[in-house]
């Protein structure tokens, strides 16, 4: 199956990057992808909580959405919004990290929401809260598709093993790790975690991103580290999309899932033990 990670540099007006989004999807589509990747916060790139509730809508109104599926079904393919910043019913107001796999009918697969939230000092000047303006999820989610069973995570969720490990021994061949990874920490640990979580479970590790410096109307500006990636189950860096928006494409084999976990067979090596 002929996959596209679309590295997009989205800024805080939703309208304006559907538009963009739409766009690179016609590319990757004439170029014969059938599996579509978008990265995180696809709709909307931005730190103001009072811009946020100005311009999201709950996922039954999302303009976003219903635009990315209809286009999905157009081109039947398959399509993973890496995530889109939502409305919720919340009494404290906080809204949704939520990743969607489509079908190439344009109906809805899965939902994941992003469990662990990202709540670092990185340094004085670079600070994040993500938990301040988002609700973590609390249920990991494995989808169905002709390329293999799909373990959903979204950007620092691929600091956590476990939830990797545990989405390939339920099954998963390949894990998506849809991003906007911040500039600072992509450098030293973004390719090293990626090839990490796909030489622990053998699978094809897809990790479309967030990139550059990211129009803000309200509040600051963040810049993102780009280098989409696509990861073989051996370890391999199959593609890098660099810096520069644009689109990363790969024909991913199945089989490579099977040849690497017959090398190392780890996924079934656990073992109980005591302590620490």
């Amino acid at each position: 199956m002929r996959a596209a990670l679309l590295q997009l540099s989205s800024s805080d007006d939703p309208k304006a990057n559907l538009a963009v989004t739409l766009s690179m999807m016609d590319a990757a589509i004439a170029d014969g992808a059938k599996f579509i990747l978008t990265p995180e916060v696809t709709n909307c790139v931005s730190g103001s909580r009072t811009h946020q509730n100005a311009v999201l809508h709950p996922e039954e109104s999302d303009p976003t959405l219903a635009g990315l599926r209809a286009r999905a079904a157009e081109a039947g393919v398959w399509l993973l919004i890496g995530s889109l910043a939502l409305k919720t019913r919340d009494p404290d107001g906080r809204f949704a990290n939520r990743s969607f796999l489509i079908g190439p009918d344009g109906e809805i697969v899965a939902r994941y929401d992003k469990i662990h939230m990202f709540d670092v000092d990185v340094s004085p000047e670079e600070t994040y809260r993500e938990s301040d303006g988002f609700r973590p999820g609390d249920r990991a989610v494995l989808a169905d598709m002709p390329l293999g069973k799909l373990g959903m995570t979204v950007c620092y969720d691929v600091r956590f093993p476990h939830l990797h490990r545990a989405l390939a021994q339920a099954g998963a061949t390949v894990l998506t790790v849809p991003a906007a990874f911040s500039h600072v920490t992509g450098a030293a640990h973004w390719e090293v975690l990626l090839r990490a979580r796909a030489i622990e479970t053998g699978c094809f590790v897809l990790a479309p991103a967030q990139t550059g410096i990211h129009a803000a109307t309200t509040g600051r500006t963040r810049q993102t580290h780009g280098h989409s990636m696509i990861v073989a189950p051996w370890g391999e860096v199959l593609a890098d999309g660099g810096v520069e928006p644009g689109i990363v494409m790969v024909d991913l084999d199945p089989d490579a899932v099977a040849q690497a976990r017959r090398r190392v067979p780890s996924l079934r090596h656990d073992r109980a033990f005591d302590g620490p």
